[in-house]
């Protein structure tokens, strides 16, 4: 499974977009995709109309992942363990959401979560 982080969730509405392009092509291939609560969550904070939600929704055929009591422990694991920067309290998030789902993280920006990586975390 692959969970998407927020900026893919954003750049799915940009036809074209690298992102776009990635999603499409993992499609093809029935890759299984999610995406983490507080992903969605930021992605709602928008601007996004109903319809954008909708159609970034029907990509996400595993759906939108909660942060369970397991999620929540491996993310406050990885804030202790990377040096607990603030900077990074919603990346712990997403990423303990990953790691208690099996999933890989897929971002634009892996430098926040490469940080993540000695600890079990798969990027795509």
């Amino acid at each position: 499974m692959i969970l998407l982080d927020t900026n893919y969730l954003i750049r799915l509405l940009v036809p074209g977009s690298q992102e776009f392009e990635r999603v499409s092509d993992w499609l093809h291939q029935e890759e299984a995709l999610a995406t983490a609560s507080i992903c969605w969550y930021e992605f709602c904070c928008g601007p996004v109309s109903d319809h954008e939600q909708g159609l970034v929704r029907s990509v996400l055929k595993e759906g939108i992942l909660p942060l369970s009591e397991h999620g929540a422990q491996q993310s406050a694991e990885l804030f202790n363990a990377t040096g607990r920067l603030r900077s990074l309290k919603v990346d712990c998030l997403v990423a303990g959401t990953a790691l208690a789902a099996g999933a890989r993280v897929t971002t634009s920006n892996l430098r926040d979560f490469s940080v993540f990586v000695p600890w079990g975390l798969g990027l795509v």
